[in-house]
């Protein structure tokens, strides 16, 4: 091979290294970049997300106040100059299902409803409400299709049940038979309280409960609401809305109770509020739900927690 020759393959030779130093250069630049725009949302993201909680906090603590009530929606619902802000809820807790009430009551016949317009069949909804039923007694007595301290000690828990109320709707997930609730419908807490003074509160529960409640059609009772809560401009949660009594509601649904067992099921004016506040700051947005009792004269805080949103 001729010196010019030789020479001519080291320049080549020369040249592609360069190339490929060239590449990787270029590649660990994009990569670079890439990473520092990660950083950069990562941070953007904790900002927000900072931010968001903080105006949640604002909302739970304008909502706290007593002289603000549900309908003031220019006051729960602000959003500032820079696009954050913040929307909040007013709520009776009294608007769900009491699950200790409900079982001190001993009425499995409403448990049976709920759970049937879940899609759970009878024969696995018995085995359900039983050990629930004996979750909550203070026997070691097992409930035809219960289950009491023999088969949680099968299972490996050697503390179950509780025998007392539930404390927290995420103590009922220890229950046996709850995996199956829990499949049949995955927002099964919206449905419960353990906070509620008792019966469902007909002026604030959905028209859906209320159907339940009072085993009738979900439409009628929606119409019905209306017309007895919403009183002039037929809508619901609004300045003019009129306070009813259990009775009252009954009597406008058409309600035939001789046993009582409906009316039990029912309660007005729960004193048991629950504040949801959503903060958001860019496309971020922090929850916070407050339970409080006795907000209009002497307010207790039953329960506090921040609630993650899907």
């Amino acid at each position: 091979m001729t010196i010019v020759a030789r020479h001519s393959l080291k320049r080549g030779a020369t040249l592609i290294a360069v190339f490929w130093i060239m590449a990787v250069m270029g590649l660990a630049l994009v990569a670079t970049v890439k990473i520092s725009q990660y950083q950069s949302e990562v941070a953007g993201s904790q900002i927000n997300g900072i931010e968001a909680r903080q105006y949640a906090e604002m909302g739970i603590n304008l909502a706290a106040n007593p002289a603000v009530e549900d309908w003031d929606r220019d006051l729960l619902g602000q959003t500032f100059e820079n696009g954050a802000g913040f929307n909040v809820k007013i709520l009776s807790e009294g608007g769900r299902f009491n699950i200790n009430y409900i079982l001190a009551l001993e009425d499995k016949a409403l448990l049976y409803l709920i759970f049937e317009e879940w899609g759970i069949d009878f024969d696995n909804a018995s085995g359900i409400v039983d050990a629930l039923s004996d979750w909550v007694d203070s026997d070691s007595a097992q409930q035809r299709h219960g289950a009491e301290f023999e088969y949680y000690e099968g299972q490996g828990y050697l503390n179950h049940p509780f025998n007392r109320p539930f404390y927290q709707l995420d103590e009922m997930r220890l229950v046996r038979g709850m995996d199956l609730v829990e499949a049949a419908n995955p927002n099964w807490r919206d449905w419960f309280t353990v906070w509620s003074s008792g019966g469902l509160d007909v002026n604030e529960a959905p028209a859906e409960f209320l159907a339940i409640a009072t085993d009738t059609n979900v439409d009628e009772v929606a119409t019905s609401l209306v017309s007895m809560v919403g009183d002039k401009d037929r809508t619901r949660d609004t300045v003019d809305d009129e306070q009813i009594s259990v009775e009252e509601a009954m009597a406008k649904l058409g309600v035939v109770d001789p046993s009582g067992v409906i009316q039990r099921r029912l309660g007005g004016q729960d004193q048991v509020k629950r504040i949801e506040s959503v903060g958001f700051a860019g496309s971020i947005r922090r929850k916070i739900v407050l339970i409080i009792s006795n907000r209009s004269q002497n307010p207790t805080i039953l329960d506090r927690k921040e609630v993650t949103i899907q």
